[in-house]
């Protein structure tokens, strides 16, 4: 690497390295990962482009404050164990976060290359790395300290809780409803995006740790908080997430083939339902396709239903292209992959066919109005501009609400959406119970739910070890 009295000099003249990626027209016919990760060239490459600034803005941008230019600086002196160590310090789920954190709003966003041009690629980095397990050093464990803790829920935030306590010498088991760990890491992120065995790796390394799964356990139906003290456990961490679907409320909504994206989602990415009859859950493949909302769950449900076959994959949004608060990235591969973007167009009826089954669905055109309380401009209906859109599959997408067993879990507060009130340390109501994660934020990022959980861990170490 270039140096000058012993310094590291970065690469100012090469541009960011491209993306390792599958052809556009070939993965669109299967679950195989749209990306391939760097290789190592590419990891080396893209290393030198860091400037390895002073003050590090791309630390204050992620959530969980992981020293980036020193697990950059050991991928340029090829220390690839030593640059997961650093990554582990802060996050134990590199592989994870590496494939689906918005790095373009958070480390990315505030990279000072990327202020006069391409932001240094942290998030390939941060995958390559994790890529690598059996790189990683053995995590250094506490003392066992005597105190159990009961952790409600495997997605993100519940498993970063758990690794955190666990190597604070607690003893952990985690309640996880699915027959498997990971929650929305499993069931609602595509095979293309994040696959399994990723997922299951990071569950795996828990288990390592001393962690304990219960599967099929759904806390506020089998047992609820006061059980679970009764039965010798000092403290709650409840991360159910936020599952429960909005509805659009139009008529039609409740046809056949009118799928919730979380429904759909899950029948394809844990219950294997694009396999079937191989596995017996079934699902609709659908010619024409119509996915309403513009996140990356939309944009994960279109894109599925491309790879199930579907002629014409539509994804319908209310405002305007620019406004869809799904990942570029996301939205770009959708496109690649011979997905139609249908914008300003808002649902008012799903139309029955003969069979019984959705058949189309009927759409108010939209414009752009004068800017609302955010300042945004609002999208208003154009007068008389009605479209039929045939489809013979139908997914809403526009969002999701509180986990309802929240409430069945124990006494503790919520707020008027049904979701858990937490102070800054995720404390709850009830001093014994802690909370993070979508069930108190409502739907966010990956890395902000494992950033909850950490957080939380601190303080239960702090209450019950004091």
């Amino acid at each position: 690497m270039p140096q000058i009295n012993g310094r590291f000099v970065p690469n100012m003249k090469s541009p960011r390295t491209a993306d390792n990626e599958e052809p556009a027209a070939e993965r669109a016919c299967d679950f195989r990962s749209v990306d391939k990760g760097f290789t190592k060239e590419m990891a080396l490459a893209e290393a030198d482009r860091c400037l390895d600034c002073k003050k590090p803005l791309c630390v204050d941008g992620c959530p969980v404050n992981i020293n980036i230019p020193k697990f950059i600086e050991k991928i340029r002196d090829e220390d690839f164990g030593g640059g997961l160590d650093v990554i582990r310090e802060e996050s134990m789920l590199p592989a994870i976060c590496g494939r689906v954190c918005p790095q373009e709003n958070q480390c990315e966003g505030k990279c000072i290359r990327g202020k006069k041009g391409d932001p240094v690629a942290i998030g390939q980095l941060e995958r390559f790395l994790g890529d690598q397990p059996d790189l990683a050093s053995k995590p250094q464990m506490a003392p066992k300290n005597g105190k159990k803790v009961a952790v409600v829920g495997s997605g993100p935030s519940g498993i970063a809780c758990a690794g955190e306590l666990a190597r604070n010498g607690f003893d952990v088991t985690v309640f996880e409803a699915f027959f498997t760990g990971g929650g929305v890491l499993v069931y609602g992120i595509p095979e293309f995006r994040l696959p399994k065995a990723v997922v299951k790796r990071e569950i795996d390394g828990l288990e390592e740790l001393g962690v304990k799964f219960e599967f099929n356990s759904v806390v506020g139906r089998i047992t609820d908080a006061e059980e679970l003290f009764e039965a010798g456990y000092d403290a709650i961490y409840v991360a159910t997430g936020a599952g429960l679907p909005k509805f659009l409320n139009v008529p039609g909504e409740n046809l056949p083939n009118v799928f919730f994206a979380n429904e759909y989602l899950t029948r394809v990415n844990l219950m294997k339902a694009n396999k079937f009859p191989t596995y017996d859950t079934p699902t609709k493949h659908g010619t024409n396709v119509v996915v309403f909302g513009g996140g990356n769950v939309a944009m994960d449900a279109v894109r599925t239903a491309k790879r199930l076959g579907a002629e014409r994959a539509v994804i319908a949004y209310r405002r305007s292209e620019e406004e869809m608060p799904a990942r570029r990235a996301e939205l770009h591969h959708a496109k690649a992959e011979g997905v139609e973007v249908m914008p300003l167009v808002s649902p008012l009826e799903f139309v029955k066919g003969e069979d019984g089954c959705v058949c189309a669905v009927r759409v108010q055109k939209m414009e752009l109005g004068a800017p609302d309380a955010s300042g945004r401009r609002r999208p208003v209906p154009i007068e008389g501009a009605i479209e039929e859109i045939p489809c013979d599959v139908a997914i809403s997408a526009i969002g999701t609400n509180a986990n309802p067993f929240a409430k069945m879990i124990g006494d503790i507060k919520l707020n008027k959406w049904g979701y858990i009130l937490a102070d800054e340390d995720g404390r709850t109501s009830d001093p014994r119970i802690w909370a993070g994660g979508d069930i108190v934020t409502g739907a966010a990022t990956v890395i902000l739910a494992m950033g909850a959980g950490k957080t939380a861990a601190a303080s239960i170490t702090r209450a019950l070890c004091a």
